[in-house]
C-alpha cells in the first residue's frame, strides 16, 4: 500500500521452506471424567450422570495449553519446547485444521494447541443441582477444546481477519478483501514490489494487500502479528487503513 496510492504489478519473492513428512496420530486431549464416591461411580457420558446414592463428586478442571508461533519456528522446534506434545507428527495431527495441508508452513501468530494443564478440581454434592454443575463444568471444558480455528490458506486468512475486524469495529466484506488481494498479490503472502517508487524510496509494498512498513505500523491492529508478511495482520492493517481513508476496503477497486 504506497503512501500516495501508487500500485503497479509487482514481483514476488516466495519464501520456500523445507518440507516435513506429514505424520499421523494426535495429542490426546481427553475430556475430564467425573468420579463419584459412595455406592457407585459416575459413568462418562455427554451429560455426566451421578448415582443417587453417592454423596460427593470430584470434577477435574483442565485448560488447553496453546503456543503462539513466532518467526523461525518449525513444528519440530515447538515439539521440543513441549515434550508432552508427542513430537512434531502428533503436534501436526492435533493442529492440522489450523496449519493446513503443509506441516512445513506455520506462519507467525498462529496458535497451536500443545497439550492441557490441570487447574485442580471441584467437589460438589450429588444432588440435582450438583448434576447440573458437573454438566456445566464439562460443557465449559468442551467449549474451550472446540475454539474456532481457521484454514491456513487465503480463505482462512480472510475469515480470521474479518473476525478480528468485527471485534475492532473495522468495516469490510469477504468479497471486498478477496478482490483486492487477488489484484495486489494474487494471494501470495510473501509478495513484495521491488521496482516501483516506494521500493526506490526504500519502503517497498509487501504482503497480500501490498502494504508499506509505515502504513502497516500506523494501522496495525492489536492482537495480530507485528510481522508485515503475516497474512491476517497484513489484511487487517490494510483494511483499517482503507476504512480510515475510503470508508471501507469494499470501496477500493484499484490502486490505493
Amino acid at each position: 500500500m504506497p503512501v500516495r496510492g501508487k500500485h503497479r504489478s509487482k514481483k514476488s519473492n516466495v519464501i520456500t521452506r523445507g518440507m516435513l513428512a506429514a505424520g499421523t496420530g494426535g495429542i490426546a486431549l481427553a475430556l475430564p471424567l467425573v468420579s463419584a464416591t459412595g455406592a457407585s461411580a459416575a459413568t462418562p457420558a455427554t451429560a455426566p450422570q451421578i448415582a443417587k446414592t453417592a454423596h460427593t463428586a470430584v470434577v477435574p478442571n483442565v485448560q488447553l495449553v496453546t503456543y503462539k508461533v513466532v518467526a523461525g519456528d518449525t513444528l519440530s522446534k515447538v515439539a521440543q519446547k513441549y515434550p508432552k506434545s508427542g513430537g512434531w507428527k502428533k503436534l501436526y495431527a492435533a493442529n492440522r485444521a489450523v496449519i493446513g495441508d503443509n506441516p512445513a508452513l506455520i506462519r507467525p501468530g498462529l496458535k497451536l494447541t500443545v497439550g492441557t494443564k490441570s487447574l485442580g478440581s471441584t467437589t460438589v454434592r450429588t444432588t440435582a443441582n450438583a448434576t447440573a454443575a458437573v454438566a456445566k463444568t464439562t460443557t465449559a471444558t468442551v467449549t474451550q477444546a472446540s475454539a474456532k480455528t481457521y484454514a491456513n490458506n487465503l480463505d482462512g486468512w480472510i475469515k480470521e481477519s474479518l473476525d478480528v475486524m468485527a471485534k475492532a469495529g473495522i468495516p469490510g466484506s469477504y468479497d471486498g478483501i478477496h478482490r483486492n488481494v487477488m489484484r495486489e498479490s494474487s494471494g501470495n503472502p510473501n509478495a513484495i514490489n521491488n521496482w516501483d517508487s516506494n521500493a526506490a524510496a526504500g519502503i517497498p509494498s509487501k504482503g497480500l494487500l501490498q502494504v508499506i512498513d509505515p502504513t502497516f505500523q500506523a494501522y496495525h491492529v492489536a492482537g495480530t502479528s507485528m510481522n508485515i508478511y503475516d497474512p491476517v495482520a497484513n489484511i487487517t492493517a490494510a483494511c483499517n487503513y482503507a476504512a480510515k481513508t475510503y470508508g471501507s476496503i469494499d470501496n477500493v477497486n484499484g490502486a490505493y
